[in-house]
């Protein structure tokens, strides 16, 4: 696979079909696998479809620091310049709203065509006095701890509540568990951990005014991660423009489990 070459890593990333560029970011804490329903529809609707690894992720090598979004963005922005795209459309699920916003707030729109924000954290994850809606600190600090303490344990429960798979909810197969737990161990312990901060700490809500391009949300009313009360609908809110869709039953894992719904939604976003 082709990578991007920086100054002590390398970025991983796939580049199929012609056309208008579309990037996809994925959620943390997988990888460009975890698009792996969306690529095929997007290439054969006739567009340069383009997923990559966040540093520390899937194939990309992994640094000691420097997970912040700034960061992060950053890596967007050495891809985007290196391939000379043009009139791109990012697409970023969960986590990976975060690097859609920070980049058009740093680099600016010029070349951004549109975005796509998939179960997304913007505008902010955590709960304050002015985002109620938002995860307890507490909340937060259990899953940080558990990462440090016993990252592998956490991570093989982690994806039951991606999918809300219960006793009598089985959204996905095993396999599919099963995968997206090899995914995220196989990651870098310290980008699993680091990246979890920037996600969990980082308030877009400011940022969010610098975006002027078309805009769809799509988040699952269900989705237990990231709830749809402190990021769809407040984005919904700071970004008029957006075409919102919720999806009633939708857990966060709605690539997998809403794939159709999902394809056809953002097909006909691209094409408009």
């Amino acid at each position: 696979m082709p990578k991007i070459e920086k100054q002590n890593y390398k970025i991983n990333y796939v580049d199929y079909g012609q056309g208008q560029p579309v990037v996809l970011i994925h959620g943390w804490p997988l990888s460009l696998q975890s698009w792996e329903f969306q690529i095929p529809a997007i290439v054969e609707a006739g567009y340069r479809c383009i997923a990559y690894d966040r540093r520390g992720f899937g194939k990309s090598d992994s640094t000691w620091d420097n997970y912040d979004y700034d960061s992060l963005a950053e890596d967007l922005h050495d891809l985007v310049t290196s391939l000379n795209l043009e009139k791109v459309i990012l697409v970023g699920f969960s986590m990976g709203g975060g690097e859609v916003i920070r980049y058009i707030s740093k680099y600016g729109d010029s070349n951004i065509s549109k975005i796509a924000l998939i179960s997304s954290i913007i505008p902010l994850v955590k709960q304050k006095p002015d985002n109620p809606d938002g995860v307890p600190q507490d909340k937060l600090d259990e899953i940080y701890t558990n990462l440090k303490e016993d990252r592998l344990h956490f991570l093989k429960g982690f994806h039951k509540n991606f999918y809300n798979v219960g006793l009598l909810n089985k959204s996905v197969s095993e396999e599919q568990l099963d995968f997206d737990f090899s995914v995220a161990a196989h990651a870098s312990s310290v980008a699993t951990v680091k990246a979890a901060k920037a996600w969990m700490d980082t308030d877009f809500r400011s940022e969010c005014a610098s975006v002027k391009v078309p805009v769809l949300i799509i988040h699952g009313k269900a989705d237990q991660t990231v709830p749809v009360a402190t990021a769809g609908d407040q984005a919904a809110k700071l970004m008029p423009q957006a075409k919102y869709e919720v999806y009633d039953d939708g857990p966060h894992g709605l690539n997998v489990t809403h794939k159709d719904r999902l394809n056809k939604d953002l097909i006909d976003f691209l094409a408009t």
